[in-house]
């Protein structure tokens, strides 16, 4: 029984402030917050999901905002680069935005692709390329028009404590396909057309460590439930320990640990983010699991304001 991921469907990270993450990745980046959420293992936390308009599979960047959490230190077993993904001609809009932003960034090559690199407001590491595959974003925010907003995930730079298991995993149980090799790096591509592009560093790193400024884990796409009990089957045939079936809402998800140390999940493309609300009014309510909806004064009492708004450098 093969089974063949389409890409990644989400990439959760910690962060420290809430406001400050949705001032990143709203007021510059442009993302829409389409879901305000709760950490479901940590009720007194939000997690804020990022994407495309309605947050499709493979456009989803969440985030745990610990407010006193420690700092994390970027490394071996994480996601060491998330990659973004903009249309064809987009980079230098993108370059001029961050300049205006005052976010250093650097221009780097690989694999005959430009990327410009940089970092959020908590360290994580960040790129951003341009492609033409993969639908277009029709959300426009800010000073970010729909027609060079990020479209989703290009994919991500694994970073690996053991780097030929990793590989392993991803040819061998998520089914993706070796394609090249360069400056140290193994590129793999998934199925799908956004969140397909996996590079992984082909040389050991040393341990990372948890907390503000690093990834949690990365999550693969799972067509629906029926696909995700094949997938935990699949996995557990493959000589690793997958979790039970856990509901999130919005999809539902399985995950394990690779032999490199990375957290993966799997997760479904369904239901999705409208399921509890409209289209129109995505992010705007917390939103609360029904097993926490009794509590709902007392949570949102614990978490800090929030506020999606346009920037300053919008403004002027």
């Amino acid at each position: 029984m093969a089974q063949r991921t389409a890409g990644i469907h989400h990439i959760t990270s910690f962060v420290s402030n809430a406001q400050a993450n949705a001032d990143f990745y709203a007021g510059i980046l442009g993302l829409r917050l389409v879901k305000k959420t709760i950490n479901f293992d940590a009720p007194e936390v939000y997690h804020l999901y990022f994407g495309n308009e309605v947050g499709a599979p493979g456009t989803a960047m969440t985030f745990f905002p610990f407010e006193h959490g420690r700092k994390g230190r970027i490394g071996g077993g994480q996601v060491g680069y998330t990659t973004f993904v903009v249309p064809e001609g987009a980079l230098s809009f993108w370059e001029q935005r961050l300049d205006k932003f005052a976010i250093s960034f650097e221009r780097t090559e690989r694999f005959g692709e430009t990327y410009i690199r940089f970092k959020d407001y908590d360290g994580l590491q960040l790129e951003i390329v341009e492609r033409d595959q993969g639908p277009k974003s029709k959300w426009s925010f800010g000073g970010v028009p729909a027609e060079k907003a990020i479209k989703g995930f290009g994919g991500a730079v694994l970073y690996s404590m053991a780097p030929e298991k990793t590989m392993q995993t991803l040819q061998q149980v998520m089914g993706l396909e070796r394609i090249g090799e360069e400056q140290g790096l193994v590129r793999f591509k998934a199925a799908g057309d956004l969140g397909n592009v996996i590079d992984v560093n082909a040389a050991p790193m040393g341990r990372g460590h948890g907390g503000s400024g690093t990834v949690h884990h990365i999550a693969w796409r799972a067509k629906d439930l029926e696909d995700q009990k094949k997938w935990r089957e699949f996995v557990a045939q493959s000589g690793f320990q997958p979790t039970p079936i856990v509901d999130r809402n919005y999809f539902t998800a399985i995950y394990f640990r690779e032999e490199g140390e990375i957290l993966f999940e799997i997760a479904t493309d369904p239901p999705g983010f409208e399921r509890d609300e409209p289209y129109e009014s995505l992010g705007e309510k917390l939103m609360l699991p029904e097993w926490y909806e009794p509590h709902r004064e007392q949570i949102q009492r614990g978490l800090p304001p929030l506020k999606i708004r346009v920037l300053k450098e919008d403004l002027s």
